[in-house]
Order: C-alpha cells, then structure tokens, then sequence
C-alpha cells in the first residue's frame, strides 16, 4: 500500500472522539469544532439525558442509562459510516475506557480530548448560561473536580481560556 492509499484509507474511516471535561469549561464549542473537522457527529450527555428523562435527577443510575444510550448512538452513527463526537464529562476513566473499546469493536480511530479551562473563566461562563442543555452550575463543578478520574491514556489537552480564536487555533493544531 503506497502512503497516498494509507492516507485515504485512514480519511474514510470512521473515528470515536470522547470530547471530556468538568461542566463549563467549554466542551461543546471544542465538540462542534473538532465534528466540523471530522465531519462528525456530535451526540451530548445532556442532549441524551434531556431525551430520556423530563425531570433528570442525575443519579448513579440514570448516568448509566444516559452513557449507555450516548454508546448506542455512537456505535449507530460509525456503523452508518461516520465519525462521532461523544461531548460529556466522562469523569469515570470506566465510561473513557467503554469509548476505546467502542472504537475498537468497530475498527474505528479514536481520540480523547480534555478540555481545560481557569477557573474564574467556568465561573462567569455558567453564571451566564441561558437556554443551554446542561443544568450543571459551579458546585457541580467544583464536585466534579474533586471526582474527575485521572487520564491515563494518550490524550491531547485545549485550554479554553482564552477565547474562541486561541481554542479554535488548538483544535486545528491537533485535528
């Protein structure tokens, strides 16, 4: 196989990309720029939550229901052909771990994306929020910060600190 055939076999298959978090620090603009780049789709923890349950009470059990759902529509859209974005916390390195293997099962490329951002910055973002899919305000945050799994797997890291240019030049970088 010449490089060119490499290249275009690697431009069609499908990839997994876990976009992950702590609630504010701007997930889902680094999700809508890296589907753009994958011509991906985007499936959200929040969005599927929403779908699943009228008045979410974001325990334990509902939390397997929502990432088990996120899993199906992802194992959907790559066996349709297409790249998927999964955009949540994936806090647990167990729902990061299922991704990879996802990906696996069905000979799809992968990649984890954290997404990072200052504090004071997630601060004045959920203080603005109006009419987004996620409920999460700076406590769940902040618990979430002190329950956030380490990642040990390979991963690249955005800051979005810094605006929407200085986080779109990083997602170009790394996609």
């Amino acid at each position: 196989m010449s490089e060119t055939d490499a290249l275009d076999s690697r431009a069609t298959t499908p990839t997994v990309v876990v976009v992950c978090g702590l609630p504010g620090v701007g997930k889902t603009t680094v999700a809508e720029d890296v589907a753009d780049r994958v011509d991906g789709r985007i499936v959200r923890t929040d969005v599927v939550r929403k779908d699943l349950f009228s008045d979410p009470d974001y325990t334990p059990a509902e939390s397997r229901r929502v990432y088990a759902e996120l899993f199906d529509r992802a194992r959907e859209t790559v066996e349709g052909g297409r790249s998927v974005v999964l955009d949540g916390t994936f806090k647990d390195a167990a729902h990061r771990d299922r991704a990879l293997e996802l990906s696996e099962s069905l000979d799809a490329d992968f990649r984890l994306v954290k997404v990072e951002c200052d504090e004071d910055v997630v601060r004045e973002r959920i203080r603005r929020r109006e009419g987004d899919e996620s409920d999460a305000d700076f406590e769940v945050h902040a618990m979430f910060r002190e329950r956030f799994d380490p990642i040990a797997a390979d991963h690249v890291a955005v800051d979005n600190s810094d605006g929407i240019e200085e986080t779109t030049r990083q997602v170009a970088e790394r996609f």
